[in-house]
């Protein structure tokens, strides 16, 4: 659809030029048309242009409109006002100027809605390698409940939930949301449910309130899927990602820098790296998305290794038990399960040194979860048990 970008372009700007209508200019904030956006149903050959504007409306719509319908597939031609003094493409309302609100594309058999404000990969081909990767990487056989924190319209969930016993669904755009609740209507989906809001806020409130409504209990996935912006998560959501003990974490990424920063603070979790691929979203760029399969480091996974300690004359206090240990002791002696986090932070108040990265989270709010002071005793006895206080 690239020669058609081209031609939808030119019509647009012979519209201007034809009807006085001035091009947005950054530096003073004056001048009507800020961005055009155009986005194509691969599988449909849909097309939708949407024109952000610094105004309420168009002159001379109709002849906007009359040139732009001439075009084999055109379905949805909208108006995003943003007057707002920012480098945000997009503002907040959308009108409606000429046929649908949005239009729809296939990835492999599951059909989605696309609406301007809704994030859609530009790539499809290469879209569904990747989704395809995701899904392979989450090695779902049909009982599992899966998390796919950071969904946009829902085009990972909705590929999970095909095989899958539950998907929940977290994306900060309300747009985003609504359209992946209608995606999920028009597949038939009726295994996925979709919340609105932070990743980094919603599930920690969600195991919060799932330990106080489950006294005793932890919330549990089987597999939480990640695809978050180039940013990356933040620390408090994988600490709450590693509470949950999912068999299998399954990361997206789209910038490798805080791929491996966030990697490295889920191994210190106790989830290790087991796959990788890349996959070439951006043809011609430096850009790579990458997926990564980590799972739980099992107690099993150790090895056992004979030593005569005589010979090390080594202090009680330096033979440390991994986090691991911790939690089976803690599960056998008091019938209480722990979490990595809760056993960092009866460490620390103990003053036994602690991997740099279980420190606080980046940001001030962010709420984690305190540890109980019922656990914090069985993680002492623990701690005693294994003479490290």
């Amino acid at each position: 659809g690239v020669e058609q970008n081209e031609e939808i372009l030119n019509r647009i700007l012979a519209w201007m030029e034809e009807n006085g209508v001035p091009a947005y200019n950054e530096e003073t904030g004056k001048g009507l048309v800020r961005h055009v956006l155009i986005r194509f149903g691969f599988m449909t050959k849909e097309i939708m242009v949407c024109l952000v504007v610094n105004g309420k409306k168009l002159p001379a719509e109709e002849k906007l409109i009359k040139s732009l319908t001439e075009f084999e597939g055109m379905t949805s031609i909208t108006l995003s006002v943003n007057r707002e003094r920012t480098n945000v493409i997009m503002g907040k309302e959308i009108r409606c100027l000429w046929g649908q609100g949005y239009i729809t594309d296939y990835i492999g058999t599951v059909k989605y809605r696309i609406s301007p404000l809704s994030f859609y990969q530009v790539n499809p081909a290469q879209t569904e390698k990747l989704y395809g990767l995701a899904l392979e990487y989450a090695g779902l056989t049909g009982n599992e409940t899966v998390w796919d924190l950071y969904c946009g319209i829902g085009t990972i969930s909705l590929f999970l939930a095909q095989k899958a016993k539950k998907v929940y669904g977290v994306e900060i755009v309300p747009e985003a949301i609504a359209d992946a609740k209608n995606n999920a209507k028009i597949n038939e989906i009726e295994n996925a449910e979709f919340f609105v809001g932070k990743s980094e806020e919603i599930l920690p409130a969600y195991y919060e309130q799932y330990a106080k409504d489950h006294p005793g209990e932890h919330a549990h996935a089987d597999v939480i899927v990640v695809d978050p912006p180039r940013k990356g998560c933040e620390e408090n959501l994988l600490h709450t990602m590693a509470s949950m003990q999912p068999d299998r974490i399954v990361y997206v990424s789209c910038d490798s820098a805080t791929l491996a920063r966030d990697v490295k603070v889920l191994g210190e979790l106790g989830y290790e790296v087991k796959k990788v691929r890349g996959v070439d979203q951006f043809p011609m760029t430096c850009h790579v998305e990458t997926v990564v399969l980590l799972s739980q480091q099992k107690p099993d996974d150790t090895i056992e290794i004979d030593l005569d300690l005589d010979e090390l004359d080594a202090t009680s206090a330096e033979l440390k038990a991994t986090y691991q240990e911790i939690k089976d002791y803690v599960l056998k002696e008091f019938g209480l399960k722990v979490s990595s986090l809760y056993i960092s932070q009866v460490k620390r108040k103990c003053g036994i040194e602690v991997g740099e990265n279980y420190n606080l989270p980046k940001s001030e709010n962010a709420r984690v979860p305190q540890c109980p002071k019922e656990k914090e005793d069985a993680i002492k006895a623990a701690l005693k048990y294994y003479a490290m206080i």
